[in-house]
């Protein structure tokens, strides 16, 4: 009698892909170690990336509420909570929800961003935080952003204009960076026409600002759009 072997990973073999390929974030031997990453030689950059997201959402008074999609471990879910929004995470990766479950303390949602499970304006912002990058669709997600979301939309993200982008495409030739394989690498530039087609017939404005600037430089934040990371906030105008 022939007894057929099966698996017992939380995300069989077959379907560790995402929108038809593969996926860093559906592999354990990566997920386990995203925590680790931000403490190391991270740290620095996200406290930059968390001023300039905080400044920009900050300046819309009239965000209580926010969903954050792509949350991960729940990262940035749990310091938006520390700044007085109440979070929500939202993610598709069981491996990274599996993580956020224990170290956030709020809701949890496993679902695909192209697809959001709630009604219209259910929070009054959404996030995106270094996840955009891995739409295939960009603008049906910015649509869904902007049904869920009734004040706006927040995008962080690794901005094309770096110098890092390059070598890490550099560094895939050789096999020793998976993270970046499928991401798509955006300027403030080439994000924001994006956004105008998602949008057509909304009343809305756009801030951004970029960071990511080697440590030696005078200025650690500029409207200029170089640097390794750029912060970017969509507001509505034509809502209560």
């Amino acid at each position: 009698m022939d007894i057929k072997k099966f698996s017992t990973d939380l995300i069989p073999r077959e379907q560790q892909n995402w929108q038809g390929r593969p996926e860093w974030f559906f592999n354990r031997e990566h997920t386990d170690t995203y925590e680790q990453w931000y403490e190391g030689r991270y740290k620095r950059a996200e406290l930059w990336q968390k001023k300039v997201m905080e400044q920009l959402v900050g300046a819309d008074r009239r965000v209580k509420t926010l969903l954050e999609f792509g949350c991960g471990t729940a990262r940035f879910t749990r310091w938006w909570q520390q700044i007085g929004i109440e979070a929500t995470g939202g993610d598709l990766s069981p491996l990274m929800l599996s993580q956020a479950k224990h170290l956030f303390q709020g809701d949890l949602v496993m679902a695909d961003s192209h697809h959001m499970p709630f009604k219209d304006h259910s929070f009054d912002a959404l996030a995106f935080i270094t996840t955009f990058e891995y739409y295939k669709d960009p603008v049906k997600v910015i649509r869904e952003a902007a049904r869920v979301g009734r004040y706006g939309i927040a995008m962080g993200m690794m901005n094309r204009n770096s110098t890092k982008v390059a070598r890490r495409r550099v560094q895939q030739l050789f096999g020793k960076n998976p993270f970046y394989i499928t991401a798509t690498f955006y300027t403030p530039k080439k994000l924001t026409n994006i956004i105008h087609r998602a949008l057509e017939g909304r009343e809305y404005v756009i801030r951004w600002t970029c960071t990511g600037l080697p440590g030696w430089f005078p200025v650690q934040q500029w409207g200029l759009p170089l640097g390794d990371f750029f912060g970017l906030y969509v507001q509505f105008k034509d809502v209560a």
